[in-house]
C-alpha cells in the first residue's frame, strides 16, 4: 500500500483477489507501520525492520501453506512499490520478481545485498502529480518531506543496467495511450519492462480510482494487475 494507505485499501484498488481465485495463487497484503502507515525505504532502522518483517512473513506463509518458494513476488503502489524495490535489493534470493506502480524508488548500490538480478515490471502515469514522470520533487501536499525522484525512464534504464540487459529497449504500443518498453537479453533472463500511461496519475491503472484532486486521473486503458501477473508467471527463482 501507499503512504497513509492500508491493506484492505490496496486489496480493493488492485483487484488481486480476483486473479488469485482464477489462477490458484495466494495474495498477502501486509501493513506498514507508523501514523500514517508507511514503508521505510531509506537506509534506516525502519528499513531493516521492514525487510525482516517481510522475510518472516514469507516464512509464516510457507509454514502454513504449500506455496512454491520459487514463485514469490512483491508488488505495490507508490511507497509500497518502493518497498518492492527494496526487497529486490535485499531479498533477491527469496523474491522472484517485483512490480511497481507509481514508484521510482532507488537506493545506492552499496546498500544492496543482491544475490541475483531481479526482473521488474513498472507502470507509471505521465500525469502523476506526486512522483513526476520526468523527475523532480515529490508533490504530495500531505507529505512535508520533499524527496527528489529521478525521471522514470532514467530510473528504469538504471535498473536495466543493473540487470545487465541489452542497451536498447524494444518499444511498442499496447493500448490507446499506453506505451511499453522492454529491456531483454538480461543476465539470468531478468527482463525490465515499463508501461507509460499517458492519461494516468498517481494511481493503479485499471484499478479502483483514488481522489482525482489528490492523485490525478486513473486510466482504464490497461489493467496493471493482469499485466503484472502475466510478467510474474514468466519468472521464477532458479536453483531452488
Amino acid at each position: 500500500h501507499g503512504a497513509g494507505g492500508w491493506p484492505a485499501q490496496q486489496m480493493n484498488l488492485s483487484h488481486w483477489n480476483r486473479l488469485a481465485d482464477e489462477n490458484g495463487f495466494i495474495v498477502v497484503y501486509p501493513s506498514g507501520t507508523g501514523v500514517p502507515k508507511i514503508w521505510h525505504v531509506d537506509r534506516s532502522a525502519g528499513l531493516t525492520r521492514d525487510v525482516r518483517f517481510i522475510s518472516e512473513l514469507i516464512d509464516t506463509v510457507r509454514a502454513a501453506y504449500n506455496i512454491d518458494p520459487t514463485r514469490i513476488y512483491a508488488n505495490g503502489l507508490s511507497i509500497g512499490g518502493g518497498m518492492a524495490f527494496v526487497l529486490s535489493c535485499t531479498l533477491s534470493d527469496r523474491v522472484a520478481a517485483v512490480g511497481m506502480v507509481a514508484a521510482a524508488q532507488s537506493l545506492p548500490s552499496s546498500w544492496c545485498t543482491d544475490k541475483r538480478p531481479v526482473p521488474m515490471v513498472a507502470f507509471h502515469g505521465a500525469a502523476d502529480p506526486i512522483v513526476p514522470y520526468n523527475g523532480g520533487p515529490q508533490g504530495d501536499p500531505f507529505n512535508p518531506v520533499r524527496v527528489m525522484f529521478p525521471a522514470v525512464r532514467d530510473w528504469v534504464a538504471s535498473w536495466a543496467r543493473r540487470n545487465q540487459c541489452g542497451a536498447d529497449p524494444a518499444a511498442s504500443g499496447v493500448a490507446p495511450g499506453v506505451a511499453r518498453i522492454a529491456y531483454t537479453h538480461c543476465a539470468e533472463d531478468a527482463s525490465v519492462v515499463l508501461y507509460t500511461v499517458q492519461e494516468g496519475g498517481h494511481s493503479w491503472p485499471g484499478g479502483k480510482p483514488l481522489p482525482e484532486w489528490w492523485v490525478g486521473p486513473t486510466s482504464n486503458s490497461i489493467d496493471a494487475t493482469s499485466q503484472m501477473w502475466a510478467f510474474f508467471r514468466d519468472h521464477r527463482l532458479r536453483g531452488k
